[in-house]
């Protein structure tokens, strides 16, 4: 079982960077693929970015792709997601999710509650 909690979402301007979190529970957090996921208003949740368990590898999509980086800190048992160029269409409830694979088709076993990034214009 991981629980996870995200934090680091606000209220940031257009152009502007957040950082998100997401502190895992359990031991097993480093065996874990960990992705980002978010879900705007009146749409599906759509997948934002993914990470290796061992960090090595990682996966965009391309909305976010060179705007956005996903990285990880086993000893921590938390993942980040570094996001600059923030444009209001970036607006959404963020989650984090653990799971099997780093591929953005992979299947997530467990999920955050979520944390709001609101971009003004």
């Amino acid at each position: 079982q991981v629980q996870l909690v995200e934090s680091g979402g606000g209220l940031v301007q257009a152009g502007g960077s957040l950082r998100l979190s997401c502190a895992a529970s359990g031991r097993t957090f480093s065996t874990y693929a960990m992705g980002w996921f978010r879900q705007a208003p009146g749409k599906e949740r759509e997948f934002v970015a993914a990470i290796s368990w061992s960090g090595v590898s990682a996966s965009y999509a391309d909305s976010v792709k060179g705007r956005s980086t996903i990285s990880r800190d086993n000893a921590k048992n938390t993942v980040y997601l570094q996001m600059n160029s923030l444009k209001p269409e970036d607006t959404a409830v963020y989650y984090c999710a653990a799971g099997s694979s780093w591929r953005p088709s992979g299947v997530m076993d467990y999920w955050g509650k979520g944390t709001l990034v609101t971009v003004s214009s």
